[in-house]
């Protein structure tokens, strides 16, 4: 969650920003700090480091934001929903989920109590699909392979 916190805070959006708002805030931002903006070679560095913070936060805000994942929706249910887990791995209350279709999903803000439920539950696909899939916010890392 401070991942998400972070991101909104560099580039100034709110927690209800649009992706179209959050595209403008992003633009506006890189035309700042763009480093071909800069005659000297320490602020171009900075603004190149600065540009590069603002890719990343746009990048993961966009992932993670509510018209992205109605865009993805039917994808990320049927992987879900159909597709096994195949590994997972688990780090600072961000769950990494691997589908045996090859999709890796990220899950973000998930307590050490859920992991533990989850890694010590019988059927962790049930599990997961009941109390992980809907509840955190998630973003796509990569999707299914193809066949």
């Amino acid at each position: 969650m401070k991942k998400i916190a972070d991101s909104r805070r560099l580039l100034g959006a709110a927690h209800n920003t649009t992706l179209k708002e959050l595209n403008t805030l992003y633009k506006g931002l890189m035309k700042t700090h763009h480093p071909d903006r800069f005659q000297e070679e320490a602020q171009r560095l900075e603004a190149e480091q600065t540009s590069q913070r603002v890719i990343e936060a746009y990048k993961f805000l966009e992932s993670i934001h509510p018209e992205t994942h109605e865009k993805e929706a039917e994808e990320y249910t049927k992987t879900t929903e159909t597709t096994a887990i195949s590994n997972w791995n688990y780090k600072h209350m961000t769950l990494h989920v691997n589908f045996g279709d090859g999709s890796v999903y990220e899950y973000f803000g998930v307590g050490p109590n859920v992991y533990k439920k989850f890694v010590n539950t019988d059927g962790n696909a049930r599990f997961a699909r009941r109390h992980i899939f809907h509840a955190f916010p998630y973003r796509k890392i990569s999707g299914p392979k193809p066949a």
